[in-house]
Parts: C-alpha cells; sequence; structure tokens
C-alpha cells in the first residue's frame, strides 16, 4: 500500500495515463514517425499502461478504424474528423473491445479526454454517441 498521501489515486493516474497516450498518439502522427519510434525516443520511459494503450491502438490500427468507421453517423467519415478526436475515439474502441473495461468508465473517460483535447465544443457530447452506440452493439 502506498502511504505518500500526496500520491494521486489510482483513478487518477489512469486518466493521467489516457491523456499521455492521446498526446503521444497525437504526437507520432503528427512527426510521421511509428508510436514504437516514439516511445523509445522518450526521455522519460512513458508508464507501462502507456505504453500498452498506445502500442494496443496502433498495433491494430485498421481494426479500430473500421469500428469507428461502422459507427459514426452518416454523413461522417474518418476523414471528416479532428485527430484529437479521432484516436479519442480509436482509444475508446480498443479500451471497449480489448481491455473489458466497464463501458461506463471507457464512455466517461474518452468524453473527459475529448472536452479537454477536442476539436470543438461539442467533442464531447459527439464521441458519447459514438462510443454509446458502439458499447450498445458489443454487449
Amino acid at each position: 500500500m502506498n502511504d505518500d498521501p500526496f500520491a494521486p489515486a489510482p483513478s487518477a493516474r489512469k486518466r493521467e495515463a489516457r491523456e499521455r497516450t492521446i498526446e503521444l498518439l497525437y504526437e507520432s502522427e503528427v512527426r510521421g514517425i511509428t508510436a514504437n519510434e516514439l516511445l523509445d525516443s522518450q526521455v522519460i520511459a512513458p508508464a507501462e499502461l502507456v505504453r500498452e494503450l498506445v502500442l494496443g491502438v496502433t498495433d491494430d490500427i485498421e481494426r479500430i478504424d473500421a469500428e469507428v468507421d461502422a459507427y459514426l453517423h452518416e454523413g461522417w467519415s474518418l476523414d471528416r474528423l479532428g485527430m484529437l478526436d479521432l484516436w479519442i475515439l480509436r482509444l475508446g474502441i480498443y479500451e471497449l473491445q480489448l481491455r473489458q473495461l466497464p463501458v461506463a468508465v471507457v464512455i466517461n473517460e474518452a468524453v473527459e479526454l475529448a472536452n479537454r483535447f477536442g476539436a470543438t465544443d461539442e467533442s464531447g457530447a459527439f464521441i458519447n454517441g459514438v462510443l454509446g452506440t458502439a458499447a450498445n452493439d458489443l454487449q
């Protein structure tokens, strides 16, 4: 047990890991380098959860993109989404399908990421709708 009263709670560490994951996925795309190259170039090694999330999403990107595309509302496509919104959706789909987390946790965390990093003020609601539809199909 951690006796440090100033240590973040486990849920806060997981939220920080998701935020760092989105930052790294975005940086990888902007710099045009693979996730592995980016992770290896970090001065401070990312936490194990960050590494797991980054590699989990990027290793299965084609399947995840197909899933995201299938759940987008009519008239929407992957290339119409903002880069960060797309990465948040990819992470959300990955967590819904492969990490066996409670649906409410995954969606809430994705909405929080969208509210912080999203392309528009409506990003959170949009991501909530897409992941809610995906979660209904997956259950």
